[in-house]
């Protein structure tokens, strides 16, 4: 039994540390500690927690954006991050099943004449999009008449939508109604255009790595872990994936 522990260590910490990236582009699943930075969230208590059971020190290396966690699965910089199960990044990196879902959605303006997800797809509408990110994705594969505008992060794009003055933001459900309950002049549009599977990832090539995390996903939802972390960090609207 140690000598395959032995090996998924190799495996996923061959530095002889974990390193895992977490993105803060994406707050339900990380959020920085307001004094130290830290990450916290469900994806860092499962980093934690895996780290523990490796018996590996654990190392965080922080992105804001999710396409930029996927840009770097070729730099050898990080052993694990979560982020969406996608196909095309499935051709760079390995997913073990889902352990969070999330809703994807728009934010428009309060007076918009955009009411249903169907609505957004239309000519002459413009949708801003954090580059890189899951529903950037698969917006980019779905939408047939709307047009996608691009900002470095998810973040960025309710900039670029305020600023540009665009028809919709798009972007995973929390973060785009807490923006929205700041202000009078914004509504979050009802429905989801896509479910997003938050799964965990390592690269290719580590199969034996991916079957440990495999059991280590499924464990952590069955055992309640996912659910409690999710709850501790606030995130009541996000559900465990099945």
């Amino acid at each position: 039994m140690q000598t395959e522990l032995n090996t998924v260590i190799q495996d996923l910490a061959p530095t002889g540390a974990l390193r895992v990236a977490i993105n803060f582009g994406n707050p339900v699943l990380a959020q920085p500690q307001p004094q130290t930075q830290a990450p916290m969230g469900v994806s860092a208590d499962l980093a934690q927690e895996l780290a523990r059971r490796l018996g590996v020190p654990l190392e965080f290396i922080t992105y804001d954006g999710a396409g930029k966690v996927f840009a770097a699965a070729d730099a050898d910089v990080w052993d694990i991050a979560f982020m969406a199960i996608d196909p095309l990044r499935a051709e760079k990196v390995m997913f073990t099943r889902p352990y969070v879902i999330i809703e994807g959605s728009y934010l428009v303006p309060a007076g918009s004449s955009l009411r249903s997800i169907g609505d957004v797809d239309s000519p002459g509408v413009r949708i801003a999009v954090g580059r890189g990110a899951a529903y950037d994705l698969f917006l980019s594969r779905s939408l047939r008449h709307a047009e996608i505008l691009r900002a470095d992060t998810s973040a960025a794009a309710i900039g670029l939508f305020l600023e540009q003055s665009l028809d919709a933001a798009a972007g995973v459900r929390q973060p785009l109604a807490a923006f929205a309950a700041t202000r009078d002049d914004l509504r979050v549009i009802d429905g989801c255009f896509t479910v997003i599977e938050q799964a965990m990832a390592t690269p290719k090539g580590r199969g034996p790595g991916l079957e440990y995390l495999m059991s280590f996903v499924d464990e952590m939802k069955a055992s309640g872990f996912v659910a409690q972390a999710l709850e501790r960090s606030g995130q009541h609207d996000a559900g465990v994936a099945p």
